[in-house]
């Protein structure tokens, strides 16, 4: 199941391809690339900050087999204890 990150890096992507599709312009096709790099840096630094609530309904909700050794310690830290 793709997550969210990952639909709004494909949405970006598409909607970069149909910006530079339109745009005639090299100075125009370098700002509409810039703009689409920014959004998507942008998306990255949305995670919930780790031992916060969210995180751990994130990872209650995250496949136990899909975490990192990382991750659990810091679930059976910030979570259970």
């Amino acid at each position: 199941m793709p997550t969210a990150d990952l639909i709004a890096l494909l949405l970006v992507a598409l909607i970069l391809e149909i910006v530079i599709e339109f745009a005639n312009n090299k100075v125009l096709k370098l700002t509409s690339f810039a703009l689409a790099s920014m959004f998507v840096i942008g998306l990255s630094g949305c995670a919930p900050e780790v031992g916060s609530e969210q995180w751990c309904k994130q990872m209650s909700d995250k496949d136990k087999g899909d975490w990192t050794a990382n991750e659990a310690a810091d679930y059976a830290k910030n979570c259970i204890f």
